[in-house]
């Protein structure tokens, strides 16, 4: 006796990977990509743009990255690990602090109103 259904064709499926794969990541530093003084610039105007303080320390602490730590230690007379650790993401460097950076590093602040 013959069936009267019809025969379905089978759905090829992938074959499973033998072995799980693993992603490798680096962590994230903006310093590695702040080449030109543009770069610099651009990102200090996102971040205070953003007006968020911990967005904007760093900001601040990844330009200081780029041009050397070290280097900004000796120009502002600041300790470099304070340095490191006021400019985190963390970080909540004094007013003074912040000011003798951003000169240090060569830049200046600007203030135009907020459009209405």
């Amino acid at each position: 006796m013959t069936s009267t259904k019809p025969r379905t064709s089978r759905t090829t499926v992938a074959p499973r990977p033998t072995k799980a794969t693993r992603t490798i990541t680096a962590p994230y530093d903006a310093a590695d990509y702040l080449k030109t003084e543009g770069d610099m610039v651009g990102l200090l105007v996102a971040a205070l743009e953003d007006g968020h303080p911990q967005v904007i320390a760093a900001a601040v602490g990844a330009i200081a990255r780029a041009q050397g730590m070290t280097k900004l230690a000796n120009e502002t007379g600041l300790n470099r690990e304070g340095l490191y650790t006021t400019h985190s993401r963390e970080g909540n460097p004094e007013l003074e602090t912040f000011i003798k950076v951003i000169k240090a590093l060569g830049l200046q602040l600007h203030a135009t109103p907020i459009a209405s």
